[in-house]
C-alpha cells in the first residue's frame, strides 16, 4: 500500500478494514490498531535525503582556498551540529503528527459508534480509509466494518504514545543525523582539503543517486532515470538552500 497515503489516513480503521476484508480475527485491544505506525519506506528515504541535503548545505559552502585545519574542524562541528537540531526538529514533528493522526482515529471511531445512519457510517469509513480501497468496498462489507468496529472495547480517551511510537521518532532523529556521517568522514581520513572535498561531493552524489533509484523501484518507475534525477533535484535543492542563506 502507497505510503503516503497509509499516512494520510493515519491507520485509523484501516487496521479494521484489513483485518475484516481478509477475515482475520480483530484485537480486543483498540489501541493497538489506532496506535501502531512505523516509518514506511519512502519516509525513511525522505529522511535520509533531508539530512544528506542539510549537511550538504554546510559542507558546499565551505570555501577551500584557504582552509587550515581549524576551518574545518569548524566545518564539521557546523555540519554535525545542523544535522543534530535538525534531527531533533524532525523527531518532534513526527511525535506531534502521530498524536493528531491517533485523535483522528480515536474521534472517527466515537462518530461511528454513534450514528445510526449507514449512510453516515459508510462515508466515515471511506473517509479513513485510502480512497482506491474505498470505493472497491461493497455496501456489505461497509457494513462489517462498521459491525466489527461497534464490537470493539472502548477506544483510549486521549492520544497516548507507545513504545513504536518512540522508537519511529528515534528512527528519525537517526535518519537524519547519521545521513551526515558519509559525506564528513572524507574531511576526517584525507590531509588534503581540496580531495575531501571533491571526495565528498562523489559521496555525496552517489548517495543522491541511490536514494533516487530506491524511489524509483518503489515508485515503479526506470531506476535509473530517477536516480539520475535526484541528483540533480538534491543538487538543485542544496544549491537554493545555500542561495538563500540556509
Amino acid at each position: 500500500m502507497n505510503v503516503e497515503v497509509e499516512k494520510r489516513c493515519g491507520n485509523r480503521l484501516l487496521g479494521v478494514a484489513t483485518h475484516t476484508l481478509e477475515n482475520r480475527p480483530l484485537s480486543d485491544n483498540p489501541e493497538k490498531i489506532l496506535r501502531t505506525r512505523r516509518l514506511g519506506r519512502l519516509e525513511r528515504i525522505s529522511e535520509i535525503l533531508f539530512g544528506l541535503i542539510m549537511v550538504l548545505a554546510v559542507t558546499c559552502s565551505f570555501s577551500i582556498s584557504e582552509a587550515n585545519h581549524r576551518d574545518i574542524h569548524k566545518m564539521l562541528l557546523a555540519a554535525l551540529g545542523c544535522n543534530l537540531a535538525w534531527g531533533l526538529i524532525d523527531a518532534v514533528f513526527y511525535c506531534m503528527a502521530r498524536f493528531i493522526e491517533q485523535g483522528e482515529g480515536i474521534l472517527a471511531l466515537r462518530a461511528l459508534r454513534k450514528t445510526l445512519d449507514p449512510s453516515e457510517a459508510q462515508n466515515i469509513i471511506a473517509d479513513a480509509l485510502p480512497p482506491l480501497l474505498a470505493r472497491t468496498l461493497t455496501s456489505v462489507e461497509f457494513e462489517m466494518i462498521h459491525y466489527r468496529l461497534n464490537q470493539m472495547p472502548e477506544p483510549p480517551r486521549h492520544p497516548r504514545f507507545t513504545g513504536d511510537d518512540w522508537l519511529a521518532a528515534l528512527g528519525v532523529f537517526l535518519l537524519v543525523f547519521v545521513s551526515t556521517f558519509p559525506v564528513v568522514i572524507p574531511f576526517l581520513v584525507i590531509d588534503k582539503a581540496h580531495l575531501a572535498l571533491r571526495t565528498s561531493n562523489g559521496v555525496a552524489i552517489l548517495m543522491l543517486f541511490l536514494i533516487g533509484y530506491v524511489f524509483g523501484e518503489y515508485a515503479g518507475r526506470n531506476r535509473w532515470v530517477v536516480g539520475l534525477a535526484m541528483v540533480v533535484l538534491g543538487s538543485t535543492l542544496v544549491g537554493i538552500t545555500i542561495a538563500l542563506g540556509g
